[in-house]
């Protein structure tokens, strides 16, 4: 590629066709450039996008990039297409979702277990909402499905990568600890 302006137009060019998340290697390999300059093109575009009046922008998601409309005009854009069909996030869902996050890659039985009843409808409702999938399966008996968060989840709830949600201190993980030990009946001892 010659010069960084024809590198921008060109991951432009390849986002946009691609449509959805593409990986920093794939944009590497097809546009046969080294990490600094993808890296330097990559970040002049983001900025490009953000400092103009553009309906669009780049984003990252754990290590990917995508343009996507921004939030400033989905309602201009909704009116043009149909409604996007929202999904209603119960509480058994979004307890669900957040052990899938937290614990990935984690299979239905293990799920199951930390929620302490059947979680198989939960885990298919979350896999048909797109925000959970199939990551691989457990070498043990039966080899069990092992589940991990999607592109979508990232997308839904505005964080880049994994390493951005929010961290659970220690205290508070012992009052997680001691409110089911109660709920299980079970007595807590201090020590």
């Amino acid at each position: 590629m010659e010069g960084s302006k024809n590198t921008c137009a060109a991951i432009e060019a390849l986002l946009f066709a691609a449509g959805g998340a593409v990986e920093k290697r794939d944009l590497r390999e097809a546009l046969e450039i080294e990490d600094p300059e993808l890296n330097e093109a990559l970040k002049t575009l983001s900025e490009k996008y953000e400092e103009e009046d553009r309906g669009i922008r780049m984003i990252e998601l754990d290590g990917k990039y995508q343009l996507c409309t921004k939030n400033t005009y989905y309602d201009e854009l909704i009116k043009l297409v149909n409604t996007p069909k929202k999904h209603v996030l119960t509480d058994v869902l979004l307890e669900t979702l957040s052990i899938v996050a937290y614990k990935q890659p984690v299979t239905r039985q293990e799920i199951e277990k930390i929620r302490g009843v059947s979680s198989a409808h939960a885990v298919n409702r979350l896999v048909e909402y797109n925000l959970v999938q199939e990551v691989g399966r457990l070498d043990a008996p039966g080899h069990p499905i092992l589940f991990g968060t999607t592109d979508d989840f990232l997308r839904s709830f505005g964080i880049s990568s994994m390493d951005d949600l929010p961290g659970i201190s220690p205290d508070r993980m012992e009052d997680f600890r001691r409110e089911a030990e109660e709920e299980a009946g079970l007595v807590h001892v201090e020590t």
